[in-house]
């Protein structure tokens, strides 16, 4: 009884946090004056009073979270959370179905960038406003996740959060605690973001427009103020600072933060997973662009550089900005992006996938059973640049890897099962599940999930939710072993 009232204590301030949040877009609404102030005072109040409600009724509880607590917490807060954010959607726009509002603020919450939503355009500011903070806010949010609450459930915690970070990052570079840790984090996250704005303001956006998209770009979340995306700009200089920036939000934070407070670029170029991560994506685009050249898709090497260029970062960082219908390229290209889309981004970053260093991990491993099959009585310790890697986290990766897949070709074939086309499944699930946005066919970067029927839908949500929380969170809860006391 007690773990059921923590979860709730606990849950009844993240809901009061968001509603808190919330309140930011009823001021923006008020100023601007754009016809939603109802639905944000409403949904904050709602929202507000619900939430201390949980609150306080259990303010007496002890606070303590056991590992069972803490899996049921993830679930519930993740799951939960969007309900609460549908709000200002239902209110403002009632012939819009609870599923989708729900799949919209899911999608903005686990950083994914899907949409069924048109006419963005024409969306009230403080609506578009609260889609890119949901964006924002949950960005920086997976990184607090990996720190702070995969300690609780023993599942990789700040051990495995510095055994992923070899090289770059040591356990004393990093603040002592988890809240200092979490601290310096935030106030990286927040610099970069506001680094992006101006960036975004000196390339030709309006400042609002500058403040969604970095706000999307910093997450890796996609969103766009606009139906036609990033390419409603048509502008060089605004495609190569959010380029940039998705690069540098699809890197481990804990690097970004010993290079800020060291001053030198020198924890870049020792992170494996960095550049590793920089050659795979950088290299490919190299390679997308001698395609499209090569199959006549532009008419020179600069302008297919240039689009392939924006195009396969924002995928393979997970973000899902879109300046061209890139389902319509050559299709090695799009798949290519999609499969970078699994594996590109690093850990500690805001990207989805299985991250850079369980791949390298995995490759490693892989070399090591080589090289015991030609040296039988040969010893030899699995190392990421001077750092011995346990078995027991090469057997969490090798594990974690195989879950991986096997969910995402359950749930292509829960698509395929209602019928729908199998690129178009097989493209909905890993840019969702990756949380990546776009995929080809029926949900490519000139459509959305619009045409989704509920069960399409619902099972995109799933996909969706059980990626950003890294399997395991949700997986486990399905075991009766989990139940047993």
């Amino acid at each position: 009884m007690n773990a059921f009232l923590t979860i709730v204590h606990i849950f009844g301030l993240v809901v009061m946090g968001f509603s808190g949040l919330m309140s930011t877009c009823l001021l923006t609404s008020a100023i601007a004056q754009d016809g939603a102030t109802q639905a944000f005072w409403d949904g904050t109040l709602i929202t507000l009073l619900f939430g201390a409600l949980l609150f306080f009724s259990t303010w007496q509880v002890p606070k303590k979270v056991s590992r069972q607590t803490g899996f049921l917490l993830v679930a519930i807060t993740w799951s939960l959370t969007p309900v609460f954010c549908t709000l200002p959607l239902l209110i403002q726009f009632p012939e819009m179905g609870f599923l989708d509002a729900y799949f919209e603020v899911v999608s903005g919450l686990t950083t994914t960038g899907a949409t069924v939503m048109s006419g963005l355009d024409q969306l009230p500011m403080s609506i578009n406003l609260w889609r890119h903070e949901l964006n924002w806010i949950a960005g920086m949010g997976i990184i607090i996740f990996a720190v702070a609450i995969l300690p609780i459930l023993g599942i990789g915690g700040m051990q495995l959060y510095i055994a992923e970070t070899p090289g770059s990052v040591k356990e004393s570079d990093l603040p002592p605690r988890i809240a200092q840790t979490a601290k310096a984090l935030w106030m990286v996250y927040a610099g970069i973001s506001i680094a992006c704005i101006l960036g975004l303001k000196l390339a030709g956006m309006s400042w609002f427009d500058a403040i969604c998209h970095a706000f999307a770009a910093m997450s890796l979340g996609g969103f766009s103020t606009h139906d036609a995306n990033v390419g409603y700009f048509n502008s060089l200089p605004i495609e190569m600072v959010l380029t940039f920036f998705q690069l540098v939000a699809a890197i481990n934070f804990a690097t970004h933060f010993v290079a800020l407070r060291k001053s030198t670029f020198k924890p870049y170029r020792v992170d494996m997973e960095a550049r590793s991560f920089l050659a795979l994506v950088l290299g490919s685009c190299v390679l997308a662009a001698s395609v499209l050249w090569q199959k006549g898709t532009y008419p020179d090497f600069f302008t297919a550089l240039r689009h392939a260029t924006f195009n396969l970062v924002t995928i393979a960082t997970d973000c899902g900005f879109a300046t061209q219908d890139f389902s319509q390229w050559p299709i090695f290209v799009p798949m290519w992006m999609l499969f970078l889309s699994c594996l590109s981004a690093s850990s500690g970053s805001t990207g989805g996938g299985i991250r850079m260093i369980r791949t390298i991990i995995l490759l490693k491993q892989s070399r090591l059973e080589l090289f015991k099959f030609i040296h039988p009585n040969a010893v030899k310790s699995l190392k990421i640049g001077d750092k011995v890697i346990g078995n027991e986290i090469v057997t969490s990766v090798t594990g974690f890897i195989f879950m991986y897949f096997i969910c995402i070709v359950i749930l292509i074939f829960m698509l395929l099962l209602s019928g729908m086309e199998f690129v178009t499944a097989l493209s909905a699930i890993i840019a969702c599940f990756n949380n990546a946005g776009p995929g080809l066919n029926e949900v490519g970067p000139a459509t959305n999930y619009a045409s989704l029927t509920d069960y399409q839908t619902g099972v995109c949500i799933f996909a969706m939710l059980l990626g950003r929380v890294q399997i395991f969170s949700i997986i486990i809860l399905f075991l009766p072993e989990f139940w047993r006391k």
